[in-house]
C-alpha cells in the first residue's frame, strides 16, 4: 500500500533529478545546448528532450497499458525515432523543449496525486530487454523515470563541464 510519505518522497526525488537537469542548461544558449562536446552524440537540449519524451511515455503506459500495436524492432523507422528523440528537430528550440519538459512533469506529479495508490500494474511490452510476462506498477514506473534521469543528469554533468567547464555539483 502506498503512503503519502512514499508517493511525496518518490515525487520530490523526482522533481530534484528534473531540477539538476535544467540547471546544466543555466546560462546556455540554443547554439551551446546543441552543440556536442564528447565522442557520443548526446548534447544537452537532446538529453532534455529525450527525458521528456521517455516520461510521457512512461506516464502514458502506467495510465494506458502498452500501446495496442507492437514496436517492430527491426524496423529501421524505429530506431530512427529514438535518434531523433535526442536532437533537436526543425522548428524546435531549447526554450520550447525545456517548456515541454515543465508540462511533462506537471502532468506527472498531477496524475501520480490522483491516484489512490501506487499499486495499478500493467503488462511491459513485448521488447528484448524486458522479461516476457513481467508488469509494472506505477511505483515501478516512478522509479524508472527517476533512474533514467538520474543517468541522464550524469550525461549533461559531463557535456555541460566538456563545453565550458561549469559543473552541476561540486
Amino acid at each position: 500500500m502506498t503512503t503519502d510519505t512514499e508517493r511525496t518522497s518518490l515525487l520530490k526525488m523526482l522533481a530534484d533529478q528534473r531540477d539538476f537537469l535544467r540547471y546544466t542548461l543555466k546560462g546556455v544558449d540554443g547554439e551551446q545546448a546543441s552543440r556536442r562536446t564528447t565522442a557520443s552524440e548526446l548534447t544537452l537540449v537532446g538529453l532534455v528532450k529525450h527525458v521528456s519524451e521517455a516520461e510521457r511515455n512512461w506516464i502514458r503506459f502506467a495510465q494506458e497499458g502498452p500501446a495496442a500495436e507492437p514496436v517492430d524492432y527491426e524496423d529501421p523507422g524505429t530506431w530512427q525515432e529514438q535518434v531523433d528523440s535526442f536532437r533537436l528537430l526543425e522548428g524546435e528550440t531549447l526554450e520550447g523543449v525545456l517548456a515541454g519538459y515543465e508540462r511533462v512533469g506537471a502532468r506527472t506529479e498531477e496524475y501520480v496525486l490522483s491516484l489512490p495508490d501506487l499499486e495499478r500494474s500493467h503488462p511491459l511490452p513485448a521488447a528484448p530487454w524486458f522479461e516476457e510476462g513481467a508488469s509494472w506498477s506505477v511505483r515501478d514506473v516512478l522509479l524508472h523515470i527517476l533512474r533514467e534521469t538520474a543517468q541522464h543528469c550524469g550525461h549533461a554533468d559531463v557535456i555541460r563541464e566538456s563545453l565550458d567547464g561549469q559543473k552541476t555539483m561540486g
